[in-house]
């Protein structure tokens, strides 16, 4: 896969980043979990490392590297701990990546060296309580008013905004009483009429900041617009599909990190005399997790190949999150099951990653929506060869 895929600097950030990961993250992931703490310490690090910003153009402050050497870096921390990959991927392709595909060249240079250094987090604002699959159903309104908008609504479910230093997020665009459509923008976070709500008691990925947003009569200046009504549903489309990727690679990391923890218990727990991975439920069990692991990798480095080439990369992207989401939740429920017992307490990381895995499934559209874009991307393909 190395060869596939891999330059020789994808390979030195991949062992860099594991390095770290070892080394910063998986002593106290297990802490940070019990306690629902943000990572604020290994963030800071991180963006020393230049790791907040990957795919982000040098002339912005970023590394300048492809999707599939982000996709790597996500995978890398991912395996340590999804709190801290999801904190990442968030910020990066949604709170960052909208403005380098969409923002005006003020917009750039004003927000995106901060997000690419890590000195500022971003956070993106799409789902709301009647519009998550269905983002073409967005309440949040708005209305043109002078030389800017009047922005009412909310969103939920909003991954880093107790911590992020600017919100991207989208409205529908009114003018003179007529919709015009779906349009984003950007703001800072501490602009009058944003309330951000407590964090959310979740399952999983307890260690990560997710909240609701309040707008209420918010004013915002016409020169913060991302893009207009006509391309704002373009644009978070553009950034839900990439996003797609590194919840895919998300998913990877944290199916592999279960199963090398259920492949090392396997190799020290005994139980009738020899090694459980001996047994040949445990040994095909084991066998079955690496297979769909290499697999669901296989494509999502595929879907990150076709986006670094310019091509359509909607089907891919779609594949590799269903698949990857997929796997991480049956490769997590495996791996409790090689440890019995000792699977389903807290003392071991596997009841962790299980927890962690199920939102995969969710986030960044359901598997429902994946299967229905795939559906039709492959129907449209019969449909141009007849």
């Amino acid at each position: 896969m190395d060869k596939l895929f891999f330059s020789e600097e994808h390979t030195m950030l991949v062992k860099m980043v594991a390095d770290f990961a070892r080394s910063e993250i998986e002593p106290v992931a297990r802490e940070l979990d019990r306690e629902s703490r943000f990572p604020k310490d290994i963030i800071t690090k991180m963006g020393d490392l230049g790791l907040m910003g990957i795919p982000v153009p040098e002339q912005y402050g970023g590394a300048g590297m492809d999707t599939v050497a982000y996709s790597a870096a996500i995978m890398e921390l991912a395996k340590a701990d999804a709190s801290v990959a999801i904190t990442v991927a968030a910020h990066t392709s949604l709170g960052t990546i909208p403005i380098v595909l969409s923002g005006s060249e003020e917009q750039k240079q004003k927000y995106v060296p901060k997000l690419a250094s890590g000195k500022m987090l971003g956070a993106f604002g799409l789902t709301e309580p009647d519009a998550g699959s269905d983002a073409g159903a967005t309440k949040t309104t708005a209305e043109k008013n002078g030389d800017g908008y009047i922005v009412n609504g909310g969103k939920i479910f909003i991954t880093n905004a107790g911590v992020a230093g600017i919100l991207s997020f989208t409205t529908q665009i009114v003018e003179n009483g007529e919709n015009k459509g779906i349009g984003a923008f950007v703001v800072p976070t501490d602009i009058d009429g944003l309330t951000i709500g407590p964090p959310e008691k979740k399952m999983g990925w307890k260690a990560s900041d997710t909240r609701q947003l309040f707008f209420e009569n918010m004013s915002v200046p016409e020169t913060n617009m991302i893009a207009e009504p006509a391309e704002g549903f373009k644009t978070f489309l553009k950034t839900l599909a990439g996003g797609r990727i590194s919840i895919a690679a998300l998913a990877v990391g944290t199916a592999e990190g279960a199963y090398e923890r259920a492949l090392r218990y396997s190799k020290e727990r005994s139980a009738f005399g020899k090694k459980i991975h001996q047994f040949q439920p445990i040994g095909f069990k084991l066998a079955d997790m690496a297979t769909q692991i290499e697999a669901a990798k296989l494509l999502t480095f595929h879907a990150a190949w076709k986006k670094d080439q310019g091509l359509d990369f909607i089907k891919e992207a779609a594949m590799a999150k269903l698949f990857a989401s997929e796997v991480a939740m049956k490769t997590t429920t495996d791996a409790i099951q090689v440890h019995g017992g000792y699977g389903y307490v807290k003392d071991y990381d596997v009841e962790r990653y299980f927890r962690d895995a199920k939102v995969l499934e969710i986030g960044e559209g359901t598997s429902e929506i994946q299967r229905l874009i795939i559906s039709r991307e492959i129907l449209k393909t019969i449909e141009d060869v007849v």
